[in-house]
């Protein structure tokens, strides 16, 4: 008789359990975006190398991160995770931002992984149907030029822009590195379809705590690929990886300067094709987290990945300079965006811990507010202006 009540006592609690958390998951989803929170089935695509599935949560139907897709928009958004978003709401990516402060409508077209061939392929097969006044491209300089040579030789598409012979390069910067098992599949099923399992490993109220214990974990470890940097007067707590950014940004490798040639022959193109359209294109340059926490990094303190911190920083002021000069010549106008991060370094701006290097919402926030700015300039359309486009990657 105890055994049966004992049975009927987990029956009722189980029973409960299941019951709140499905009100919990309905109840998420009505008040959240799913896309904020749930991850995503990918697609490989022979063009594009990769697409989000269609009808995923919280996309819209081209696969992008807005409510939906408009007949037309004021200003199109292109870029890779850093104008997606990553680690930050759809509200909180620097294009939504950028809609708040001007009261101009955008489209954002970014996601993880794209880079400069990407960005064509998309506003000239898509972007421009929308009938944008203005076009914004993210650049980031840790990773596009390097994306925008692997995509060239990884994709048959883009055969014919290769100019070197470097033979078939992979693709496939998506690929997840942790080793198949049954706990990994079920995780990721979790990931993709419960919003209430992604709110409590994944949402905001354990993000502070995770970042400070993954750093914690890598001090203690001494993880030979993760630089830490504390400010003397306590107000500055990073974490670095800056080992793949200097391999992106190295200017002594020939695969990163014909990465380089094509990023500016794919601005050159996208330039030209808004031309045609009559809307105008501008270029948003966003720095590495090295270079923005640079006058830290390159102080005396004796700090891990030392010479590798240098090398991004160094590579990074060439990089931006040869960018720079292109876009003057090319008569394209452009965002720096580094002078104004430099200023707000103590306001959190990057995830806080060594899993992720994208900024958070805060970054996201003062990147969006410099494009904003640059827009609200009566000749921001027809050239650089002296405020925001200052070389700032000295």
């Amino acid at each position: 008789m105890k055994s049966k009540q004992i049975l009927a006592n987990v029956v009722v609690m189980v029973t409960s359990l299941l019951f709140a958390t499905v009100l919990c998951e309905v109840g998420a989803r009505l008040v959240l975006n799913p896309a904020d929170y749930l991850s995503v089935t990918t697609l490989k695509d022979p063009v594009l190398g990769m697409t989000i599935a269609p009808d995923s949560p919280g996309f819209d139907k081209w696969g992008f991160r807005n409510p939906d897709v408009p007949q037309s928009v004021d200003v199109l958004a292109l870029g890779d995770s850093h104008t997606f978003g990553n680690t930050a709401k759809m509200d909180e990516a620097w294009p939504s931002v950028v809609q708040r402060h001007t009261g101009l409508s955008v489209y954002n077209m970014g996601l993880g992984g794209y880079g400069p061939n990407q960005y064509y392929q998309l506003l000239t097969t898509r972007g421009l149907s929308l009938h944008p006044k203005r076009v914004v491209v993210g650049l980031y300089m840790g990773d596009d030029f390097e994306n925008a040579f692997s995509t060239t030789y990884g994709l048959d598409h883009w055969a014919a822009l290769r100019t070197g012979q470097w033979g078939r390069v992979n693709a496939d910067i998506w690929g997840d590195e942790e080793p198949p098992g049954a706990t990994k599949n079920f995780r990721n099923w979790l990931s993709r379809n419960s919003m209430v399992y992604r709110l409590v490993v994944h949402g905001q109220a354990l993000r502070a705590l995770k970042g400070r214990l993954q750093t914690t974990l890598a001090n203690a470890t001494a993880d030979p690929s993760v630089t830490t940097f504390d400010s003397a007067d306590g107000t500055i707590h990073e974490a670095f990886r800056p080992i793949r950014v200097a391999a992106g940004l190295d200017q002594g490798r020939a695969e990163v300067k014909e990465g380089m040639r094509l990023t500016f022959h794919f601005l050159e193109e996208m330039n030209a094709a808004c031309r045609k359209s009559g809307c105008a294109f501008s270029v948003v340059i966003i720095p590495t987290k090295e270079t923005v926490f640079a006058k830290y990094l390159q102080s005396d303190s004796p700090l891990n990945l030392k010479e590798v911190l240098n090398a991004v920083i160094t590579n990074e002021q060439i990089a931006t300079a040869a960018l720079e000069k292109f876009l003057d010549d090319a008569g394209i106008p452009y965002v720096v965006t580094l002078p104004a991060l430099r200023e707000r370094v103590t306001e959190q701006l990057y995830y806080r811990g060594p899993a992720d290097m994208h900024p958070g919402p805060n970054g996201y926030r003062i990147i969006g507010e410099s494009v904003a700015k640059f827009l609200r300039q009566p000749d921001a359309v027809a050239h650089s202006s002296a405020d925001t486009t200052t070389a700032g990657a000295q």
